[in-house]
């Protein structure tokens, strides 16, 4: 077997200034990298990465896990040390998804939450397992995939590159078969985009390259909230390989290769503010009888009857209303002295106020309170364990659960 169509595709998304995201595509090599850090850390972190798979070849004559791992380690070094001297971009750190393709194998590498997803058979299989908080707590059983979905801090990796002076690599080796399609791709994608949606867009292109962009195009639809990047490649039989593959060979794309992915994301149209609810002639007054029959008018005019029943009314109206009330400040008091224990989408630890619960278009129940210069990749997996189990305490508990912590990880 032999490689045949490959392609890249990254964009920015429609919330993000800048586009963190980095990718490769030199076959057999095809990587995604997400950078994280704030300001232009994260993409510095992305960048730094996705030059060592391009440049660095001590490793190239390894077995392809052994190479993807040394690989890996020599990005993180790159990342790790840019961090240390320069006080700009001090945190930073990026997700790497790494595929070596081979003549009927493929080798990845993986750390952080960008994911490798196969395609066979019309079946979408995910390889790779996020490096994440809220996948620790499915694979734990404290929570469900469905609560996942809407989880506060769903984006916050537990592994990255840059973070430490090494990190651990996750590698695999799986058979490959003629007919296969790889996907590689950031969260950006696979936050936006289910996994029914991604194999029927698949299924549905002619080409790799077009998946590329209709993928890109979905996640763009359904909110855009982070950068995108997808990259595909797919095996064939000697006889089967074209002539041509679409790459994009910057490995971050250009206006021009990118100009119909948003295509389809004009705003809604504007509502006719001029419309109001106008009856037909005829048909909006109600004649006479069907006033009196309404009021419940009998032979005897009884003119006090609505005005009790209007006064009854209002009376059960407002003493609703003041229960409601009364409720909605007895939450808001629990709430307002309810703390917890998470981490911002960076990765820096931190203690909100409130409930940790989002209610979905951006809205959720709580507030930052304190942002610690510690980052959940620097916690072992018992320690997150720990501090994540989303107790409802008092500030100064939390902030004294995390006091130690701080202590010991943060220079």
């Amino acid at each position: 077997m032999r490689l045949g169509q490959t392609a890249g595709v990254t964009d920015a998304g429609r919330r993000r200034r800048r586009n963190e995201d980095s990718f490769v595509v030199e076959p057999p090599l095809f990587v995604v990298a997400d950078g994280m850090g704030g300001a232009q850390a994260g993409e510095v972190a992305s960048r730094l990465a996705a030059a060592a798979f391009r440049e660095f070849h001590e490793a190239d004559e390894l077995e392809p896990e052994a190479r993807l791992a040394a690989t890996v380690q020599e990005a993180n070094r790159r990342i790790y040390e840019r961090a240390q001297q320069d006080t700009e971009v001090s945190g930073m750190g990026t997700t790497i998804t790494a595929a070596l393709a081979g003549d009927e194998s493929i080798a990845i590498g993986h750390v952080g939450d960008s994911r490798a997803y196969r395609v066979r058979g019309r079946q979408l299989e995910q390889l790779t397992e996020d490096h994440s908080l809220v996948a620790d707590l499915i694979r734990s059983g404290r929570l469900t995939p469905e609560e996942a979905e809407s989880h506060p801090q769903r984006s916050v990796i537990t592994r990255a590159l840059g973070t430490d002076p090494e990190v651990d690599v996750d590698t695999f080796t799986l058979e490959a078969e003629a007919g296969d399609v790889f996907l590689l791709c950031s969260d950006g994608l696979t936050s936006m985009v289910t996994d029914d949606e991604i194999l029927s867009l698949l299924d549905a292109s002619g080409d790799l390259e077009r998946a590329g962009k209709a993928l890109v195009k979905a996640a763009n639809k359904s909110g855009g909230e982070d950068n995108i990047t997808v990259v595909l490649f797919t095996l064939a039989e000697e006889e089967d390989v074209a002539d041509e593959t679409a790459v994009m060979h910057d490995g971050r794309g250009s206006a021009d290769e990118l100009e119909d992915t948003l295509s389809g994301l004009e705003a809604p149209a504007a509502t006719r503010s001029s419309e109001t609810a106008v009856a037909e002639p005829g048909t909006a007054l109600l004649e006479p009888e069907q006033v009196e029959a309404d009021w419940g008018v009998v032979d005897e005019p009884q003119p006090d009857r609505p005005r009790r029943r209007w006064r009854r009314a209002v009376v059960w109206a407002l003493a609703g209303l003041a229960l409601v009330l009364l409720v909605l400040a007895a939450a808001f008091w629990g709430v307002s002295r309810a703390n917890f224990i998470g981490a911002e989408s960076d990765g820096h630890v931190a203690v909100y106020q409130g409930l940790p619960w989002n209610l979905g278009g951006g809205v959720h129940l709580y507030r930052v309170r304190y942002v610690s210069r510690l980052q959940a990749a620097q916690l072992s997996p018992a320690e997150r364990k720990r501090l994540f189990d989303h107790d409802l305490v008092s500030y100064d508990t939390a902030r004294a659960r995390i006091a130690p912590y701080e202590e010991a990880g943060v220079p």
